[in-house]
């Protein structure tokens, strides 16, 4: 059954407790089933607190990372896996059953060159670790692709679709967004349908980072791929109410959306359901 969230970063810019208290907040009053929690410092997360607020509010969570530049897997693996252990706690401790994200390398680590096989082999080693230990927490891992400007390592569906099959587990899917394929991607549907049988998790996002449906994506090709895959998966918003400091460099985000929050969150929830019932999912 399709479910549709929000990431966090479509209300705040940073996830402080107060500040998560607020998106939790808002994504319930908004309609969504989930918010995708930034664990950009699993250290600093309260969880038994945003547990409760979730509680409160009555939706559930997912969580989602970079890893930081001084834990990039393929040259600090033991870092990797000791941030990706402690974010799996923490993951676990909100009660949310999903951790997603750029999972086996840092953004804007980039080495002027393409990915060596060696590299590629680290973050499945890194990730065949960290999916033992996700599975005895009831966690699920996605690992996402993203352009060429932010990262070396993986930036298309079949990159990440080779490791996910690699490392060997059901635990591991691909975590798919449309904001990146739009830069790496030859359309969106054969991509899409390609990677149907390991496809988990999907960041909704405009070419701008703004308003979905109001940028270059082209989105009847996302639906007509998403329906070819029989995508059940969850479907999350991700636009940027502000510049977050951990990602602007990264990120390149230098400006703020075409959008306030509410409009990015309730248009942007409008869109992502008539799309999904035109597709039948």
């Amino acid at each position: 059954m399709i479910r549709f969230g929000a990431h966090a970063f479509v209300w705040i810019a940073d996830w402080t407790p107060e500040a998560g208290d607020l998106a939790i907040a808002e994504a319930g009053a908004a309609g969504f089933d989930f918010l995708e929690i930034p664990l950009l410092h699993p250290e600093r997360f309260d969880a038994r607190r945003h547990r409760d607020a979730l509680r409160r509010v009555g939706i559930g969570a997912t969580c989602s990372l970079g890893l930081p530049s001084d834990a990039h897997a393929p040259d600090h693996p033991e870092r990797a896996v000791a941030f990706l252990k402690r974010a799996l706690e923490q993951t676990e401790a909100v009660g949310a059953e999903v951790l997603c994200g750029c999972l086996g390398y840092s953004l804007g680590v980039l080495t002027g060159a393409p990915p060596r096989a060696d590299e590629r082999a680290t973050v499945e080693q890194v990730l065949r670790e960290v999916a033992a230990d996700a599975r005895g927490r009831g966690i699920a891992l996605a690992l996402e692709a993203c352009n060429r400007y932010e990262t070396y390592l993986y930036n298309t569906l079949a990159d990440v679709d080779a490791t996910v099959r690699a490392v060997g587990t059901s635990d591991l899917g691909v975590h798919a967004d449309t904001y990146h394929m739009n830069i790496e991607e030859e359309g969106f549907a054969q991509p899409l349908a390609d990677v149907a049988g390991t496809l988990r998790y999907l960041h909704m996002s405009e070419s701008h980072r703004g308003l979905v449906g109001t940028g270059t994506v082209d989105w009847d090709d996302v639906w007509r791929g998403l329906a070819e895959a029989g995508y059940q998966g969850p479907l999350v918003l991700e636009s940027f109410s502000a510049i977050n400091p951990d990602l602007a460099a990264a990120t390149c985000l230098w400006r703020p959306p075409n959008q306030p929050p509410e409009v990015l969150a309730r248009e942007g929830l409008e869109f992502l359901r008539r799309g999904a019932a035109r597709a039948g999912l």
